[in-house]
């Protein structure tokens, strides 16, 4: 997005006289953070994150690890989150910003439960850690997360990202390997389950709400119509991956995957 006041964003503070500034702090607990201050500091986060920024962003945000800003804390556990995908992230670092977090994610939900992002990211930051503890922990949360995903989505029926998650979730149950379903058997009575025509309903539907947001949902929707044998859509929506403009590293990850999906379909 593009953002005003771009002298106080180039200059890294917010647009308050070094005065005010300073007698803000004096005056105020460190937690809250003043209304102007807020909205510029989100503001700069926005663009930071628009730009792939994700190590200035991280710490620009975690100047306000304990704020009690919703809008601070999903922020800050997407951009430790982020900060742990990068390709050079150590082993230890990577899991201690995964489990960061989601402590981040957990308290921005406990301060503003209708807060549609927080509970977007819960759901994802969840997933992560579920990661590290296993494949019965992973499963057994598995309906947390759609519950929190169909909250998002409840809140914020426009938010392109929680409807491409919800059908990463589908996608990923529609194809769970067989281990993993008497897994998920032994855990639930009823074990949660799902199909690729509801995985494609959410794909679909986010590229409805923000036509070619993301290249990921390009790609899913690209692999759903294969595993739905469908190889006319399937050529369709891979080669619009495939083209996707590659800003991000996993844009790089996305287009080489279409690629090499396209040659087995020629």
């Amino acid at each position: 997005m593009m953002m005003t006041g771009g002298a106080a964003f180039l200059l890294g503070l917010p647009t308050l006289s070094c005065l005010g500034y300073e007698a803000y702090h004096r005056v105020q607990s460190s937690a809250v953070v003043h209304a102007l201050e807020k909205e510029e500091v989100l503001e700069q986060a926005d663009y930071l994150y628009s730009c792939a920024e994700t190590e200035k962003l991280y710490q620009l945000l975690l100047q306000y690890k304990d704020s009690d800003e919703a809008e601070f804390l999903w922020r800050l556990a997407r951009a430790s989150r982020d900060l742990s995908l990068l390709p050079d992230m150590k082993a230890e670092k990577k899991k201690q910003l995964v489990f960061e977090a989601f402590e981040y994610v957990k308290r921005a939900l406990e301060k503003d439960d209708k807060c549609f992002a927080a509970h977007k990211w819960y759901a994802v930051c969840l997933s992560d850690v579920g990661d590290y503890e296993g494949v019965k922990v992973k499963i057994g949360n598995s309906t947390i997360i759609r519950d929190h995903l169909e909250t998002a989505i409840k809140l914020n029926p426009k938010d392109a990202t929680s409807l491409h998650i919800l059908g990463y979730w589908c996608f990923a149950f529609a194809e769970l390997p067989w281990y993993q379903r008497k897994v998920a058997a032994l855990i639930f009575a009823s074990p949660p389950t799902s199909t690729y025509d509801e995985a494609l309903e959410f794909f679909l539907k986010a590229e409805e709400v923000d036509p070619n947001f993301y290249s990921k949902n390009l790609l899913m929707l690209g692999k759903t119509y294969m595993a739905m044998k469908d190889q006319q859509k399937a050529l369709l929506w891979l080669t619009k991956a495939k083209e996707y403009p590659a800003r991000t590293l996993e844009d790089k990850e996305v287009h080489k995957e279409a690629v090499d999906l396209l040659k087995g379909l020629e």
